[in-house]
């Protein structure tokens, strides 16, 4: 079964969130908005009608960041976990509950972290 994706969101780990909005609004020009949401602070920009770039406290070191995160157009994300724990991709983290929506994190033949989001609206199955 083929997934529709909707965009890609590009999660950076960072020590300090307001020196990382000045390093990024000076030298690339982007313009993050800061958000307050579920007891957690972090930033969100947008580069493009479906690249979001978005930056949290958290461990910087290379493996652990950048993450990057496929949105699942029309939900079904439990449906798609079971999949691919069935074709024997790890699952690093099931189905959880992320701001406004759901998360889970697999493996890439390579090793690298991948995850899939989706909002809260959307159906899980």
């Amino acid at each position: 079964m083929t997934v529709k994706l909707n965009g890609v969101t590009i999660i950076f780990n960072v020590t300090d969130l307001d020196r990382t909005n000045k390093f990024y609004r000076t030298h690339l020009g982007l313009d993050f908005v800061r958000y307050e949401e579920a007891g957690s602070t972090f930033l969100m920009t947008k580069i493009g009608p479906d690249i979001d770039v978005m930056a949290f406290r958290g461990d910087p070191r290379p493996g652990n960041t950048p993450n990057v995160v496929f949105g699942l157009a029309e939900g079904g994300i439990d449906g798609f976990v079971e999949r691919l724990a069935a074709a024997g991709v790890e699952i690093v983290t099931p189905v959880s509950e992320a701001p406004d929506g759901l998360y889970a994190d697999f493996r890439d033949p390579d090793g690298h972290t991948v995850s899939v989001y989706q909002p809260a609206t959307l159906p899980r199955s």
